[in-house]
Parts: structure tokens; sequence; C-alpha cells
């Protein structure tokens, strides 16, 4: 319920899901590289969540993160993920889908705070917006800010449904 709610209300437009899905294109061009900055940025920013990761949760430089096997694979599958969401705009039962399973993934099997999704949709646009932000227009991050919505109010309304509670 609450999701529909949020569509009414914030619903992305087709020229938003354009903007978006142009901006991604060249982002997910560099996938891993970009994918492995969100995250470096996200354990430095919050490192509390690293304690999620027992392969990598030790780790302080950054430096070492970068080469990490681990953390490069999580970044491929975090990124191939929201590559999913952007080329499924115009499908919202896909999208709906899609972050349902990351949710309840996260929330059940490896019981990660739900808040760390809000924190790293936070990092993910900052990122984007400092190495491409020839094409992080005014328009593009408004777009953008509804995607990053769309993705915590999705992956929370999962949570919900599989009765988290900490």
């Amino acid at each position: 319920m609450e999701i529909e709610r949020w569509e009414r209300s914030e619903e992305i437009s087709d020229a938003e899901k354009k903007v978006i899905q142009e901006t991604w294109s060249r982002v997910y061009a560099n996938c891993e590289d970009v994918g492995v900055s969100i995250l470096i940025r996200f354990f430095v920013n919050f490192p509390s969540a690293k304690q999620y990761f027992s392969q990598f949760k030790h780790m302080e430089d950054p430096l070492e993160m970068e080469r990490s096997l681990q953390l490069r694979k999580h970044a491929r599958r975090v990124m191939g993920a929201i590559n999913t969401v952007v080329e499924n705009l115009n499908d919202s039962e896909k999208v709906s889908s899609v972050l349902a399973l990351v949710g309840k993934a996260h929330a059940l099997k490896h019981k990660v705070e739900p808040i760390y999704f809000k924190k790293l949709t936070g990092v993910m646009l900052e990122v984007i917006a400092e190495e491409y932000a020839n094409d992080f227009t005014p328009e593009a991050h408004g777009a953008w800010t509804k995607m990053k919505t769309l993705i915590c109010t999705h992956v929370t309304a999962a949570y919900k449904e599989v009765g988290w509670a900490q």
C-alpha cells in the first residue's frame, strides 16, 4: 500500500527515466570501477557497514579495499542490480520484484539494517555526481534523487513484508 501511494506522489516521469538511463549508460560503461568507488566511499563514511562483510570488515585502507577481489565482486553485484532496475524503469512490476529480492535477501540472510540502503544510495549519487559532473545536470540530479527514493522505498517495503524488527 505504501509503495502505491509513493508511486502516485513521486512518480518518475518518462523524461526523468530517459535522463536516468542516459546517465547510467555512461556510468555503467565503467561498472566495476564506479562500483568500487561507491563501496569504498560508503565504507569510509560509514565504517559500521563493514560489519556485514566478513571478507573485508577489518580493512581500513581504501587502497587495500580497492584491491579486494571480494569487494570488487560485491561492487559488480550492486551495479548489476541497479542496472536491472534502470533497464526496467518502464516495468514497475520488474523493478518491484528485483528490489524485493534484494531487500528480502539483505533482511533475512545478511541481517543488514535497512538504513544502510539510504546511506548507500546517497553515496552512489555523490560519486556519480562527482565522476560524471558534466552529465549530472540539475535535471539529472532531480531524476536520480527520485531513483534513490524508489530504491529505498521498495527495499524498505520488502523488509516490512518479511517482518523485519530490530
